[in-house]
């Protein structure tokens, strides 16, 4: 590549490159960047006429790079990185004139717990940055913090430790056993044989504090009867209020919404780590000064143990 065509090349194109590797799937690159199908086949198209190459063929339901694609992508991520670096050193970032939006990717959990606190600070010393909230499956966040689909995650996600993201912790939780008051468990004896007889509602098949205290169960052969199974833990208290119905929970959820004292809750009655919720960013924007602060006040704000 001459001077003159690095001159005019156009790093979006190494974004469009970065996200078909990722997903292998033109479809599912345009979503993650927010583009439609044809714009990311048009930047594929260039790409191809830059480097005389296909870089992706297609392959069964998915497309496989080619030998030149798997040369350019750890060069690819590397340029990304160095002009992240470059832009984030000279950019300074100032809370109280900031216009800025984060993107941010969010469990239910998150939501309800992290958000209301972060948008009250942010309302108070940076009133011109916004936060926007969205969702990305769990397999799929590492992809999304590199290719800035999103700027950051926060949650428990210990899939990241094993990519280039960092996680910077926010607040301890862990999982509950939830009840409406005046349950027959109460006064019982507490033990697995007591919780193997409950019915449960299960919830939140796709979130990792749930997933990881349900293998526990599996792993210690404890029976976990579900009678009924829901997608979104917002609905859950009010099931439980009127049923006989027990269910997992974070402890931070349960804090909040339970001043009234309507709910009661245990701890498992058999060993279940906790977890560490973090705010994460994938390494090419870890010097980011607006990131960088976003997780300062994060940390300012939220609880570090709920």
């Amino acid at each position: 590549m001459d001077n003159k065509t690095l001159l005019r090349f156009d790093l979006n194109l190494i974004k469009v490159f970065l996200a078909v590797w990722e997903s292998g799937n033109l479809t599912q690159a345009a979503g993650r960047l927010g583009l439609t199908q044809p714009a990311v086949s048009h930047a594929l198209r260039r790409l191809r006429d830059e480097f005389d190459d296909p870089l992706f063929v297609r392959s069964g339901n998915g497309m496989e790079p080619t030998q030149m694609a798997v040369t350019l992508r750890a060069s690819f991520e590397e340029a990304l990185r160095l002009v992240a670096d470059t832009m984030q050193a000279t950019t300074r970032f100032d809370p109280a004139t900031a216009e800025r939006q984060f993107r941010v990717a969010m469990t239910d959990t998150g939501e309800f717990v992290i958000l209301p606190r972060l948008l009250a600070a942010l309302q108070k010393v940076a009133p011109g940055v916004r936060v926007q909230s969205t969702r990305v499956p769990p397999d799929t966040i590492a992809s999304a913090l590199r290719t800035g689909q999103v700027d950051a995650a926060i949650g428990y996600q210990p899939r990241l430790l094993e990519t280039s993201c960092q996680g910077w912790p926010v607040m301890k939780d862990r999982i509950i056993c939830l009840f409406r008051a005046g349950h027959p468990l109460c006064g019982q004896d507490w033990t697995p044989a007591s919780f193997a007889g409950l019915s449960f509602l299960d919830v939140g098949q796709d979130a990792t504090g749930y997933r990881m205290a349900r293998e526990r169960i599996a792993e210690l052969g404890v029976p976990y009867r579900v009678v009924a199974q829901v997608d979104h833990f917002t609905i859950v208290p009010e099931i439980i209020r009127r049923t006989d119905f027990v269910a997992l929970f974070p402890h931070s959820v349960c804090a909040l919404m339970n001043r009234h004292g309507e709910f009661g809750f245990a701890e498992l009655p058999f060993d279940v780590s906790g977890f560490d919720v973090n705010f994460w960013v994938h390494e090419s924007f870890a010097s980011d000064p607006g990131l960088t602060w976003l997780h300062g006040l994060l940390a300012e704000t939220v609880e570090m143990s709920v």
